[in-house]
């Protein structure tokens, strides 16, 4: 009967000690937001509406931005016909995922449909596919040799590659939730995850080599002016 009671004073110890840690991160909520409105009410009718221009005009810089990437086909998953357009492509934007496939390869297939999801969610980043067959002055100059094979171009110059699907957790039902964080290890695109945090169901089961790709460059190349006479 004794242990019984102990057990029930624990608990209910216990229960005040979390009842109490509940009441305080509360107090310390409510504390937050009494102070940001009591800064709000100190505003005057002027510095209410400085604030309130600065935001619009942060807005209108959004808008613009957008558009300006919109007129560089960026917000489509889009093929292009030869390696003259990769280079005028790389160039006008700052962040471009190229795919290199081959018609024959089921697993180009596959990315295609991440990649369409994706080049909709990160308008900031420009996604194009290219025929390998039709390029090989460019797949040698990358030395690409596994199909499908993704070339990471920020700034003109290739940061980083994603060669099969090795970094994807070697399998052919990766998330596009998978590919997103592994494009967001080459910081090709605006990641919110936490990149220390894969989205993998169980990370030990696809081995350590995927989470050690932060911020990596495998190799680089600047594609200069004169790139396309090449």
């Amino acid at each position: 009967m004794s242990r019984r009671m102990a057990a029930d004073t624990s608990v209910e110890m216990f229960s005040k000690v979390l009842e109490n840690q509940m009441l305080q991160t509360t107090k310390v909520v409510e504390e937050q937001l009494d102070a940001e409105i009591q800064k709000l009410d100190q505003m005057d009718e002027d510095e209410l509406e400085r604030l309130k221009e600065r935001r619009l005009e942060a807005l209108k810089k959004s808008q613009q931005q957008k558009q300006e990437w919109l007129s560089k086909g960026h917000g489509e998953y889009r093929e292009i016909p030869s390696e003259r357009d990769f280079f005028r492509e790389v160039k006008e934007s700052k962040n471009v995922v190229c795919h290199f496939y081959k018609d024959t390869t089921f697993r180009c297939m596959i990315l295609d449909k991440h990649l369409a999801a994706l080049s909709k969610k990160h308008i900031e980043t420009k996604f194009l596919k290219l025929n390998a067959e039709k390029s090989p002055f460019l797949c040698e100059r990358l030395g690409i040799k596994v199909i499908p094979t993704l070339a990471l171009v920020k700034d003109g110059k290739t940061q980083d590659f994603i060669v099969g699907f090795t970094d994807l957790g070697n399998t052919d039902d990766f998330t596009t939730e998978t590919l997103e964080w592994r494009l967001g290890c080459s910081d090709i695109i605006n990641y919110s995850g936490n990149l220390m945090d894969p989205p993998f169901q169980s990370q030990k089961k696809f081995g350590t080599s995927v989470t050690k790709l932060d911020k990596r460059t495998i190799r680089g190349k600047k594609y200069d002016s004169d790139s396309d006479d090449d």
